[in-house]
């Protein structure tokens, strides 16, 4: 199953648009996320949220927002005039959730932007896996499932 949550932030406010057929509203919109390397930067998404969840994107969201994007990621294959193909992701939204105040993403390191009133402050503890099995204790004749 394909499902993806991402924290991000709104760098392209989203643009309402409607299908020509059956006038489904489709609003995108490009948000930004941090890398998992600090000193490497910030990458970017399109995302797509289509009917009734589009037009509330599009009346929400705006530009520097952060969000909580539930969807599922999609990759577009487009033909450049160079004559290559490129392969583009995109989250198509199933749920958003809007974010407010500082999120500490690395306990280490400030928040990258700043708000005014935190309001809200998070760290995410990493959790430690259990040891596996030893050899002797893995039974192949079992289907594990």
């Amino acid at each position: 199953m394909n499902s993806c949550v991402l924290f991000a932030e709104v760098i392209q406010a989203p643009e309402l648009r409607y299908t020509q057929d059956t006038q489904m509203a489709v609003a995108t919109m490009v948000v930004q996320f941090a890398s998992l390397r600090s000193e490497e930067p910030p990458m970017s998404l399109r995302t797509v949220a289509w009917g009734n969840l589009g037009q509330k994107m599009q009346a929400e969201c705006k530009v520097g927002d952060r969000l909580i994007l539930e969807g599922r990621l999609k990759m577009d294959t487009i033909d450049r005039p160079e004559g290559f193909k490129e392969k583009r992701a995109e989250l198509v939204v199933s749920r958003f959730y809007t974010v407010e105040g500082n999120i500490v993403d690395h306990p280490a390191q400030p928040a990258t932007t700043p708000m005014a009133t935190p309001t809200v402050t998070t760290s995410v503890t990493p959790r430690v896996a259990p040891p596996p099995p030893e050899p002797e204790d893995i039974n192949l004749d079992e289907v594990p499932f």
